[in-house]
């Protein structure tokens, strides 16, 4: 009887797990209705995720907060760049289809490439804001190391845009996941993302104890 009421059991953690990822989700879409913040939230959103709801360091508003301030330059720009892309790309295709038909193939090669190149920019989107919250890089930098990772671990990649797919048609079926669907989204991707982070870290300095570091991201 006694464990039931125990905070520390499997219930209890996951039950507040879930109230964490409601917090946080409610946060990030708050933060990101000015449009022009969506990249520094998305960053600071990743960097929560794994560092509060999964590691159980800190709080979500501090760190959050913590995030977003020190990425907010980076993360606007990105953020800016791929909205116009992303814009673009959605005007193309809408184009593309309107001039497709079985006796025009230009408009069939023109509807073939504008879905590749979203593929791409979906992909690089995935990847970007989390190495943002890991790795200390100019955009420059940024921008070469998403790619790289987008392309190079393409399964994970695939599987990643799956499992935001499922979120956005979930919200769509069932409005009010929208309240948790961003942080369960990147809670989800993160068991992948953390999986190819741990490739391009360097190893571990040794217990916190004796460096004075808390590395919670080598966990």
């Amino acid at each position: 009887m006694n464990n039931i009421f125990n905070l520390d059991n499997p219930f209890f953690t996951a039950l507040g797990k879930i109230c964490d990822m409601i917090v946080l989700s409610l946060l990030y879409l708050i933060v990101c209705l000015p449009i022009i913040t969506i990249g520094p939230a998305s960053t600071a959103l990743y960097y929560t995720v794994v560092k509060v709801i999964r590691r159980g360091r800190s709080y979500i508003f501090r760190e959050f907060f913590k995030s977003f301030k020190l990425n907010f330059k980076r993360g606007a720009i990105v953020g800016a760049i791929l909205t116009i892309i992303f814009v673009v790309l959605y005007f193309d295709l809408i184009f593309a289809y309107g001039i497709s038909s079985p006796d025009n193939s230009t408009g069939s090669l023109m509807m073939g490439l504008f879905i590749g190149l979203t593929f791409l920019t979906v992909a690089f989107s995935v990847y970007v804001f989390p190495v943002l919250s890991r790795f200390d890089m100019t955009v420059k930098q940024l921008a070469r190391a998403a790619a790289f990772m987008s392309l190079r671990h393409l399964l994970f990649t695939v599987l990643m845009i799956l499992v935001n797919a499922a979120s956005i048609i979930i919200v769509y079926i069932f409005f009010p996941f929208v309240f948790i669907a961003p942080a369960l989204s990147v809670f989800v991707n993160s068991f992948m993302m953390e999986r190819i982070f741990k490739k391009y870290m360097p190893e571990s300095e040794g217990p916190g104890e004796v460096t004075g570091k808390d590395e919670w991201y080598l966990e």
